[in-house]
């Protein structure tokens, strides 16, 4: 079994794989996803954001839906921090 990365650790690699600061317009949670905005959703490391923990990830346009589970508002938190 995978052991658990700390959240504040998964929020850094999930920011990076969003394309980091500069390519993230807004994100919020929702459920169990962080529901964002980006600029340039080329940008987005798909598998990254899966090694990062995420259960799915689903793009459509410059929206991008990590889905991480129950543990979403403190990400939210975490990310805020970070950005």
């Amino acid at each position: 079994m995978k052991e658990q990365e700390p959240v504040g650790d998964q929020a850094t690699q999930i920011l990076a794989a969003l394309g980091g600061v500069a390519n993230i317009i807004d994100i919020e949670p929702c459920t169990t996803r962080l529901r964002s905005e980006v600029r340039d959703p080329g940008q987005v490391d798909v598998a990254a954001l899966r090694a990062a923990g995420a259960h799915g990830v689903m793009v459509s346009g410059r929206v991008v839906q990590v889905v991480v589970g129950p543990s979403v508002d403190t990400l939210a938190t975490d990310l805020e921090e970070l950005m």
